[in-house]
């Protein structure tokens, strides 16, 4: 009897999770207040252990000057003024570190390891490797990456796109940090490729947050300055935790609070950011003494925000009820909204039950906090970030925010407003240049009128779309302009399938992260420039411009040497795609215009409204805001007014011995960048693998604290796992998780998004959690 050969071994695909060894964890006790001498060591630590002490201070001294460079971290705006010698947080120090380093993943590197064994490391291993130096090129099947040249990887881009039996097989991915030139060239490429596929991060974070302005007040970004908190009676902080995440607010909230203003912490966990700041620069933050910064503090039930809103908004109408003309702004209701009736009778049939249930607030607290908000000037700032928007009520959640600002007229006036606090530094400035998969028919008309073309109308991907549609048909493109789009979205086994189904993968990047890993049948890696590096083109000085969280559109210009002169800079790699992709299909003069970057402006001013005299407005130091209707009491929505959108109140409820779970950032962490294995703030040292959960929860479940466990996903029949979870006890609602992302990611199932945004459910991870198998 003859037998069968033995199948041959399938490869060893590279890992898409991190690693699941633990790297011996430390707990004390959390902080009760941010920043402080703690911070300025970290800062310098990181500064000068990177990049050296000559190389460090020369980009910390033009870090977010008006002469220097953008911070690449968050989007937190600079004051219009003064500029502190010191205009940056431990956050940016990180950031900066990470890019000045003079580290660097050279060839040799990429032959030492193979994709495999890199794919073993964990983030921050990959992260302390240096930045990137040359262009890259992993073959079909091939183990190591090897070097290609810049000439070669534009050929093999615009091969693999112009095989595409269609463009919208191409999708076209775009991080926050790139520049506003960069971001409107690739947009006017890909749309002359002939697709809309430009999903981008946004997708995964504010979305959420411009769906909801943009039907209620007609636009979708924040309506205030940063000077109208220093004027603001209340300031709500809503999901968020700025001492890890925008650490420059803290110093805004410590001036508002000397100021008199009252500052209310909406969120699950204490966070020592939200109770105290110790300003660094002062001498009696250096000596560690904090201002406290919080008022009231609501520990509202993960997904409890919807239903604090709308006790807000019902004990507003009682405390109007009982002191008629009063309370609510009658004048700005009548003469700026519509739909506030239909509302009202809504607020009104919903049960004070269902509110106390549905957030886990005290009728008692929620009143303390309306009687806060009707008393004074009305000068009420909501800030909010993806503990609000990361959910699948989400959308409608920051339409209740609106409306407690649209009854007290808190809108459109000093000191009042609405402020969604971007994370990435020119998140904001992408979508204004026209990263969007169904930018409006306007900007749209206006493109294909400047450059002679006519721009397909059709919507394309988003980031959950453009998943799906590589996870279901092989054979697609995926360009990513920065970012770490494996580790940034759900779902991670099922993303990881979906780049590999794709012919090529291509990266802009600086530095390594797991997407140089789980690539397609070929990769390329584009080593860009950072932000904080000089740009020369055709041997003259080259500066960009981002935009803010608060509309500011302002100049950043680096200083520093490149790490290599193999880079090129992020304007130039697109434009150079373009010119090789379109060839003689196309009109615009790439190169021509990524020579000159004056050029690129002005042909965004000839596109998008607001830019008029771009490069003479954004020269001047400081920038120029950008127009905002709703600031101005001007709303772009069907009835030209301000609208209230009678949503039913909703709430994710899990069953009896579930919990559920948000992801979040460690404090050594930015975004997907994990810059150390610390957690200062919440307590943790040299531990990633952790689950924070209410120590009730953890004794119900006979679960001591730092065991080992497994957390298991369900939605809609499925589960997903993630493996030996270090249990710890922290200060949180009862059925509340939480867990750090990449590495919970793998429990955030692709289909469970967001009504209307379709932003992946983060924030709402319905878990079990049970002792590890391996323990």
């Amino acid at each position: 009897m003859s037998s069968r050969p033995a199948p041959p071994h399938e490869p060893v695909l590279p890992a898409a999770q991190p690693p699941e060894e633990h790297t011996g964890i430390h707990v004390g006790s959390p902080s009760h207040a941010a920043a402080g001498l703690p911070a300025v060591l970290s800062s310098l630590n990181h500064v000068f252990g990177q990049a050296g002490v000559v190389r460090g201070t020369e980009a910390l001294l033009k870090l977010n000057q008006k002469n220097g460079f953008d911070c690449p971290s968050c989007a937190w705006p600079d004051p219009d003024d003064h500029r502190a010698p010191a205009e940056f947080c431990e956050n940016g120090a990180k950031a900066i570190a990470a890019e000045a380093t003079t580290r660097k993943a050279t060839r040799d590197f990429f032959a030492r390891y193979s994709i495999t064994e890199l794919a073993a490391e964990s983030d921050y291993w990959l992260e302390q490797q240096g930045r990137l130096v040359e262009p890259m090129l992993l073959e079909a099947g091939g183990t190591h990456y090897k070097p290609v040249s810049w000439d070669q990887a534009f050929q093999i881009i615009s091969t693999e796109l112009n095989q595409l039996p269609s463009p919208d097989d191409g999708v076209f991915y775009t991080s926050g940090r790139a520049s506003n030139e960069a971001a409107f060239l690739y947009q006017l490429f890909v749309r002359q490729f002939g697709t809309n596929n430009l999903p981008d991060c946004s997708n995964m974070c504010h979305e959420s947050s411009g769906c909801a302005l943009k039907a209620t007040v007609g636009v979708g970004k924040g309506t205030v300055r940063l000077d109208d908190f220093a004027q603001a009676d209340t300031i709500l902080v809503v999901g968020q935790n700025p001492g890890t995440n925008h650490p420059r607010m803290l110093s805004t909230l410590q001036a508002a609070v000397r100021k008199g203003a009252k500052v209310i912490a909406v969120n699950p966990l204490i966070e020592p950011g939200l109770l105290g700041f110790k300003h660094p620069q002062e001498v009696s933050g250096m000596m560690g003494l904090s201002t406290k910064l919080t008022t009231q503090y609501l520990q509202v039930k993960v997904n409890g925000d919807m239903a604090l809103f709308r006790g807000i908004a019902k004990a507003l109408l009682a405390l109007e009820e009982a002191s008629p003309g009063k309370v609510l702004d009658d004048t700005f209701l009548r003469q700026h909204t519509t739909g506030f009736a239909e509302y009202a009778t809504l607020v009104r049939q919903t049960s004070w039950s269902e509110i106390v249930d549905g957030s886990g607030i005290a009728q008692e607290e929620i009143e303390k906090l309306a009687r806060q908000l009707a008393g004074g000037q009305k000068r009420v700032i909501s800030c909010w970030a993806m503990g609000l928007t990361q959910h699948r009520n989400a959308v409608a959640t920051i339409q209740e925010v609106t409306h407690v600002h649209l009854m007290l007229g808190a809108l459109g006036r000093p000191g009042a407003g609405l402020c969604p606090v971007r994370g990435h530094s020119n998140v904001q400035g992408d979508r204004t240049m026209g990263i969007f998969e169904k930018m409006p028919d306007a900007f749209l008309d206006k493109l294909g009128q400047v450059f002679s073309f006519n721009p397909p109308r059709h919507h394309g991907y988003d980031v959950v779309m453009a998943i799906k549609a590589m996870h279901e048909s092989p054979g697609k493109v995926f360009i990513g302009l920065g970012g770490n789009f494996l580790s940034a979205t759900p779902d991670t086994e099922f993303t990881a399938t979906a780049l590999r189904n794709c012919h090529l993968t291509a990266q802009v990047s600086t530095k390594l992260n797991r997407s140089h890993l789980i690539t397609g049948k070929r990769a390329l890696i584009l080593p860009c420039l950072g932000r904080s590096e000089m740009d020369y083109q055709s041997g003259m000085p080259q500066f960009v411009t981002v935009e803010d969280s608060m509309s500011v559109v302002h100049m950043s210009q680096g200083n520093l040497r490149p790490a290599s002169d193999k880079l090129l800079s992020e304007t130039m790699i697109v434009a150079r795609i373009a010119e090789a992709t379109l060839a003689k299909q196309t009109s615009v003069p790439w190169t021509q215009l990524a020579s000159n970057y004056d050029l690129i402006r002005e042909k965004i001013e000839a596109v998008i409204p607001g830019f008029e005299n771009f490069n003479e407005r954004v020269r001047r130091p400081g920038g120029f805001y950008l127009p905002n209707g709703a600031r101005e009491l001007t709303f772009d929505t069907p009835a030209r007014k301000a609208t209230f959108i009678a949503n039913a109140l909703q709430s994710v409820q899990p069953e009896p011995g579930q919990f559920l779970l948000q992801t979040l950032r460690s404090h050594d962490q930015f975004n997907t960048t994990v810059y150390g294995l610390h957690d200062r703030y919440r307590g943790i040292s040299n531990e990633r693998r952790i689950i924070f959960l209410n120590p009730e929860d953890l004794r119900g479940l006979g679960i001591l604290p730092l065991r080992p466990v497994d957390i298991t996903s369900h939605w809609q029949g499925q589960t997903r796992l993630a493996r030996n979870f270090l249990a710890i006890p922290y200060d949180m609602p009862r059925g509340s998780a939480a867990a750090y992302f990449p590495e919970a990611n793998v429990l955030v199932p692709v289909d469970s998004t967001a009504e209307q945004s379709n932003t992946p459910t983060s924030k709402s991870v319905i878990i079990t959690v049970a002792p590890a198998a391996s323990a």
